[in-house]
């Protein structure tokens, strides 16, 4: 699949964009995704791999480094500008209309471009999606760190890795090559040896302590609200073994998000997409046969700022 894809550049506001994309049918629907924080483009390589194996068309793909991730340079910018960013791509590369999936911090991105473009957005996916608790824990560092022990614990080590400045990349070169940075990402996975090493290992290359402050700091002031403008169709899937999910989060994204669906997958932890490719798939096939609203009209479309 990745040789299927073409690394672009695309200029936006937010700064210049890596993406890979691929042009596989005629059609006006792109199927954009968006990782999370500490990830890359490639963390979707497993989930289009099944899917090509399953053949299930996956078409007209936009994989996007967003910024301050992967070959994107900084800053990281708010969720909403980010969105701005993320619809610039697509329109840049001849997209008028997508299906946007998004996972943990990407997620919110990605509602944030259906809240923003609701009459251009066909579906929306979430995997693993960041959720209430996570800004629970942002907006009350010291006691929401009970509710998310993992996601707090990860927070104050990124906020000592940024505290030692230089020194924090030499010392991350360091364990990785003795291996034990993969221990870092145990927690997120159900099953953390049956992860395949390329995964894990990039993971770890993507440990950039001031981009996860920065995005996590984003998380204090979002306006959750907005997302009651989305008018298409969200479907989510979660691992049950999610240590970045909170009890409520369900609860809070049905409240809050109209349409919005949600499966739970019993044998993965915060990356599902990952640990059951195949199964986040089927979880979220109304994302990928939806269909535009033809009736939509033109005159709603937003022009990017």
């Amino acid at each position: 699949m990745e040789r299927q894809l073409r690394r672009v550049v695309v200029p936006t506001a937010a700064g210049p964009i890596v993406v890979h994309a691929g042009r596989s049918s005629a059609g006006a629907v792109a199927t954009v995704l968006l990782h999370g924080a500490a990830g890359s483009w490639r963390t979707w390589m497993p989930l289009l791999s099944a899917a090509e194996r399953l053949g299930i068309p996956l078409d007209d793909v936009i994989a996007i480094d967003l910024p301050g991730w992967g070959e994107s340079p900084g800053p990281v910018p708010a969720p909403t500008d980010a969105a701005e960013a993320v619809v610039a791509v697509a329109r840049a590369l001849g997209y008028p209309r997508w299906r946007v999936v998004g996972h943990s911090l990407g997620a919110v991105v990605a509602l944030d471009v259906a809240a923003a473009f609701p009459a251009q957005t066909v579906a929306v996916g979430l995997v693993s999606p960041t959720g209430a608790a996570v800004r629970a824990v942002m907006r009350r560092p010291v006691s929401g760190w009970t509710v998310l022990p993992a996601f707090g614990g990860m927070v104050a080590a990124m906020g000592i890795l940024r505290g030692i400045g230089p020194l924090a990349r030499p010392l991350l070169r360091g364990l990785r090559r003795i291996g034990a940075l993969r221990l870092f990402a145990r927690p997120l996975f159900r099953h953390p040896d049956r992860v395949d090493t390329a995964v894990s290992d990039a993971l770890a290359d993507e440990i950039r302590p001031a981009a996860f402050l920065a995005a996590a700091r984003a998380a204090r002031t979002h306006d959750d609200a907005a997302w009651k403008r989305i008018t298409a169709p969200v479907r989510a899937v979660r691992g049950r073994h999610d240590v970045f999910a909170g009890r409520q989060d369900a609860r809070d994204a049905r409240r809050r998000i109209p349409g919005y669906r949600e499966t739970v997958l019993e044998d993965s932890g915060h990356f599902a997409h990952v640990e059951q490719a195949y199964e986040t798939l089927r979880a979220l096939r109304d994302v990928w046969t939806a269909e535009p609203d033809r009736r939509s009209p033109s005159r709603r479309d937003r022009q990017p700022t």
